[in-house]
Formats: C-alpha cells, structure tokens, sequence
C-alpha cells in the first residue's frame, strides 16, 4: 500500500503552477495549469512583478511566527513544492517553468549518463570536487534542455542572486534574456531589487534568490536562535523594502523551494554499514539523504529489494522508479527522456526523519554533520508559502 504524503499537486497547487499564473499573466502559454490560488487577473496589472525565493522557508516554519512578520501576515496560502522538494529540482522549475518530469534535474547529486560521473549538478561539478564541467569544454546545455522562463515571457527581465552564483553555468544559462544583478549582504539583495524596478518605466520580471536562510537551517536547524534572528533580520529589512516601493505599481511574489525538517546523528543510516546492500550498487547513491536513487546490479536486483525490506523497513519505503514517473510524483505529461537515467532502478523515500548517507573516498576536510534536512515529503520539507504584498 502506498504510504500516505504530502505529495506534489501539479494540477493547480504547487510552485509550477505558480509559474504558470506568472506566465499567462504576461500572456504566454503554459502546459501546466495556473495555481488557483494565484489567477494571472491578480498579477497582470502590476507593472513590477518581483519573485522573491528565500531558500529554505518552510509553510510550517512561517505558520510559527506572529502575526508581527510581514511575511507571516501577508501569508496568502500554501503550495507545494515539486518532488523532490529541493533546491535543484525547485529553483529549476522556477527558472525553467516546468516540473522535473520536464527538466530533469532530479537533486543535487545526480548521474549524468552522457559523461558517465555523479555530480553535484547546480555547481556543476563531480560529487567528488575539483573543478566545473564547463572548465573541460562540457556546457551545461547538454543536461538541462528546458528554455529559461525569462526567454518565455515579453517582459523586462532581471535576475538577483548572490555574487557567489551570479556568474555559474546554472545562473548564465537560466538568466537568458535577463540582466544579471548581483549582491553580497541583505541590504545588497533589496537594493538591486530595487534598481531593477527603478530602471525603466516597462512592465518588468524580477527574478530574486536569497540563499542564507537555508545554509543556517542546514547547520543549526530550524529551533536555533541563529535562525529566528535571520529571519527577523529578513522580515526587517522587508518592511522597510516595502515602504519604500509604495506607489511603484510593484507585487512582490515571495516562496520557496522547500521547507526543512531537523534530524540527529542516531537519525542517520550509514551505508558503510550495510554492505550487501553497498554490494548490490553500481554507483554511489544519487538525489538526497531523505530520497535515494539507487542504480542497482540486475543480476543484484532481488536481494537489493530483500535487504532493504528485511532491514531498513523501519527507515524507508522502496519502491521500482518508473513507477513514481508512472504516479506522477515527478510531474505530468510526456517525461523528459533524460528522466529515466537520473532516478536510478529504485528510490528509497525515507520516514520520520531519517536520513542516509553514502561517502565517498575524497582527500577533502569532512564537513561538520548538518542537523536540517530537506528533500523528503513530509509536510515541514514539501508545503511552502504564497506571500503577497502590493506595493
């Protein structure tokens, strides 16, 4: 029996449905529907149409905070990320318009077939390091086929994110036809918002990323109070932003990725301690620690699917990928070919709050063990909020 999650809604709930009332609000066309909470009437008659990603910022998360925050109070409602809800498969989706079942960017470790090599795919490198794909001659358009969204829609189109990622494969490729504006503090992130809005008087899109949310939910977890004062220190700067813009004509749009759940150390299933199943393995483990893709041995294929029954039942579920591609967990119509080599032979979804980790042999310092997570379905990974605010 299929285990009960919150699980996508891509018929009119979740962040590509979003980018479909974005997208016919400027008049184009979209295969996905809109999100019915967002029609493109509410959208089409501002002048500045900002999108405002704060990585990392859960529905569940923000529900907790008084009714003070601007964020919390202009709370319009929730949707759903994609699956899996994480940053390479969402911020595709926001920047392509499509769903992974399109995009086929499928987590942040993934196999690329074409060059036989796991990566870490939006820095573009080998999970293993050294340097970008594209420092070999390999661009990033042999993996990511989709059109960026800003090449979709008539508009003025700007792209904020921090200097660090402003110039990447990822950041170039998906900011065609956009000015790329880069910042280094918070002050930075709205003040190159609001060049982009006081550029011209043209309808414009405002494409804007705002990643240190989710890197302090990755190191300390969601109770922290080094969390709370960021996010405090967000909805400051916000409220001032916001007054400032007033009689601009201007609607801030502001989500997420996905949310983060926190874990511990006796959450975490090692696979260096389950070797039959490491046996049965051809490759490293792809996609999250909540949501394995396993390329498995054919000839390996039963006593993989025993042991993981036999033994992690109480960690995770497993199931055959081309039957979530069948379920649509990964998005509607025609998959992108593509798909089917990046979701591995079976993908483990793991419950609670466990997580699994597979090193790999590396010279590299060990990073301290992150106690948020996300990538999982659980409601605190999958849900993220619809904020609104006219300015």
């Amino acid at each position: 029996m299929t285990p009960q999650f919150s699980l996508p809604d891509y018929r009119g709930g979740s962040i590509v449905n979003l980018m479909s009332s974005i997208a016919q609000s400027f008049g184009a066309k979209t295969p996905y529907p809109i999100l019915k909470i967002l029609p493109p009437s509410r959208i089409k008659n501002s002048k500045n149409i900002v999108l405002i990603i704060i990585d990392g910022l859960g529905f569940e998360y923000l529900k907790k905070q008084q009714d003070l925050s601007i964020l919390r109070n202009h709370l319009v409602g929730p949707m759903t990320s994609v699956f899996l809800p994480t940053t390479a498969a969402a911020i595709t989706t926001f920047q392509t318009g499509v769903a992974p079942q399109q995009h086929a960017f499928t987590g942040w470790n993934m196999h690329l077939k074409e060059i036989g090599v796991v990566s870490e795919i939006l820095p573009f490198s080998p999970r293993f390091g050294g340097p970008t794909f594209s420092t070999c001659g390999i661009g990033i358009e042999n993996f990511l086929d989709q059109p960026a969204f800003s090449s979709k829609i008539k508009a003025q189109n700007f792209s904020v994110s921090h200097k660090k990622i402003l110039q990447s494969d990822f950041s170039r490729v998906m900011s065609k036809n956009a000015k790329s504006l880069g910042y280094e503090t918070l002050d930075g992130f709205f003040r190159q918002i609001k060049k982009a809005i006081n550029s011209s008087n043209r309808k414009k899109y405002i494409y804007a990323y705002w990643p240190e949310f989710d890197s302090l939910s990755h190191e300390y977890g969601t109770e922290h109070n080094k969390l709370k004062k960021h996010f405090k220190e967000i909805d400051k700067r916000l409220k001032s932003f916001v007054k400032n813009l007033k009689g601009t004509n201007t609607l801030l749009i502001i989500t997420a990725d996905h949310g983060f759940i926190d874990t511990s150390l006796e959450k975490i299933i090692k696979l260096e301690d389950h070797p039959k199943m490491k046996d049965c393995l051809t490759l490293p483990l792809c996609g999250e620690g909540r949501v394995a893709y396993c390329y498995v041995r054919p000839a390996k294929a039963k006593q993989f699917e025993t042991y993981v029954k036999t033994k992690l039942s109480k960690y995770c579920y497993i199931f055959k990928s081309q039957e979530l591609i069948d379920k649509n967990y990964f998005g509607l119509f025609k998959p992108n070919p593509k798909l089917f080599d990046r979701v591995g032979d079976y993908i483990l979804v793991f419950k609670e709050n466990y997580i699994i980790k597979d090193e790999i042999p590396r010279k590299k310092k060990k990073k301290k063990q992150s106690i948020g997570h996300h990538g999982g379905i659980s409601k605190k990974e999958m849900i993220v909020p619809l904020i609104l605010i006219d300015c």
